[in-house]
């Protein structure tokens, strides 16, 4: 059976079984993606592990997707394998920024750090985790740095202090140096010699 064909009959099977827990599902590119609903997250991932029709045992990734804009800010995506179906799955959960995810960690233990990167990279809260910290940033770190709105310079940075002989933080400090923009592409006829290029002789050889 051609792959698409197979997974649309997986969708249809997971729409079948459990229609409390997808909202909607879609075969693009031969990928199944479902939409669950967040009260259902931890019951549908139960029943894709032990149902004979799914059984997708092996949990690839969990990450989530920043959209500022909408109501429901976050997607929190999940990716299962079943190997014994040599299927691949995408789970979508759409969350308030305010809201939290149940932990999958009893159904999946791997699910552990996964959630623990999330809550440092995005914020999101999941509850019954037995350990959610921070995993990637430093302690003390302010924000949530794959926020949209997180800006790209951070808030603070961090030196080595030759005198004090140990590492520093600072806050972010650009000085006006750093801020000159003349908002002129040098490939739309500036009439200024750009940094470097006045190593460049008239006849384009080096100096």
């Amino acid at each position: 059976m051609p792959q698409t064909a197979s997974l649309t009959e997986l969708g249809q099977h997971l729409e079948l079984k459990r229609p409390d827990c997808v909202l909607s599902w879609d075969v693009v590119m031969d990928e199944l993606t479902v939409n669950v609903s967040l009260s259902s997250i931890v019951g549908f991932v139960e029943f894709l592990k032990n149902d004979s029709t799914a059984r997708f045992t092996t949990l690839v990734d969990i990450t989530a997707v920043d959209y500022p804009g909408r109501a429901k800010r976050f997607d929190v995506v999940y990716h299962f394998l079943s190997m014994y179906r040599n299927h691949r799955i995408r789970l979508k959960v759409a969350i308030r920024e305010e809201e939290m995810v149940p932990s999958i960690i009893e159904q999946h233990p791997g699910a552990n750090w996964f959630e623990r990167e999330i809550f440092d990279m995005f914020g999101i809260l999941f509850s019954g985790h037995p350990d959610l910290r921070r995993l990637l940033t430093d302690y003390g770190f302010r924000g949530h740095p794959l926020r949209k709105d997180f800006p790209t310079t951070g808030y603070t940075e961090v030196r080595y202090d030759e005198v004090e002989k140990r590492v520093v933080y600072e806050p972010v400090n650009l000085v006006q140096e750093y801020r000159q923009f003349d908002f002129m592409s040098p490939w739309e006829g500036a009439d200024y010699i750009l940094p470097g290029d006045d190593k460049v002789a008239a006849d384009g050889t080096k100096s």
